[in-house]
């Protein structure tokens, strides 16, 4: 295997971890795991909140904490390199339960894309400019049962930052650094 391959392989690899550090930092609330997913300066258009990249952590980090439970996955992930920036496309589900229109709990169910442009600096590859797309919505009213109820018996149960069994297993930071 070529020397060229190899570094386009590990780009591209660097880029899902980029992507999958988004995801823990929006459903852990952990700020940190969440900047170290974009650019500073960049753009976001995520439906409620059209701006910079810094502007959407700010706006998430007061809005995560109305969201009682949620979970983002990434599935497809089509990458486009071109030199020290990246097309990419990821498929994504997010559920959450959290506050509706009326102020009762609803759980909604989202499924989209992330259509976003990557740029590596000092050989880091981060989001600069993202556009969520969204192909599908569902909301509905929540169970009215208790988190005890809810998960009976299944324990550990998810938890934010800096709580969740995840943050004892890497005992890190955001990025991996001790």
């Amino acid at each position: 295997m070529s020397a060229q391959t190899i570094a386009a392989l590990w780009d591209r690899e660097m880029i899902r971890d980029c992507l999958f550090r988004y995801c823990r930092g929006i459903d852990r609330c952990d700020e940190a795991m969440l900047r170290s997913a974009c650019w500073p300066g960049g753009t976001d258009d995520h439906g409620a909140y059209n701006g910079t990249t810094d502007g959407f952590v700010d706006w998430a980090m007061q809005a995560l904490p109305s969201i009682e439970r949620g979970i983002h996955q990434i599935h497809n992930i089509l990458i486009e390199l071109r030199g020290d920036e990246a097309a990419v496309e990821s498929y994504f589900t997010a559920l959450q339960r959290q506050p509706g229109g009326e102020g009762a709990l609803v759980e909604l169910y989202m499924a989209g894309r992330y259509v976003d442009r990557f740029e590596k600096r000092a050989g880091e590859w981060r989001v600069a400019d993202r556009v969520v797309v969204f192909d599908w919505v569902d909301e509905r009213p929540a169970p009215d049962k208790s988190e005890a109820e809810r998960f009976a018996h299944r324990k550990s149960v998810g938890r934010r930052w800096p709580a969740d069994p995840v943050y004892a297993l890497f005992g890190t930071t955001a990025k991996g650094e001790a």
